[in-house]
């Protein structure tokens, strides 16, 4: 069936998909997500800090 080499080449396969497969999940459900929510957040604060400058100068 498998040479020696071939199955040591078949788990390193299996090893890199597994990795890649659990990478994009953390990715997608965390990593993401949380970039757009914090970067959405800051941005929220600089424009009402905007207005409150522009209240205090007039």
């Amino acid at each position: 069936m498998f040479e020696f080499d071939q199955y040591l080449g078949f788990l390193a396969f299996l090893t890199i998909l597994t990795i890649g497969f659990w990478l994009m999940i953390f990715l997608l459900t965390f990593v993401i997500p949380y970039w757009v929510f914090g970067s959405s957040i800051e941005r929220v604060k600089e424009i009402l800090a905007e207005r409150k400058a522009k209240r205090e100068a007039n």
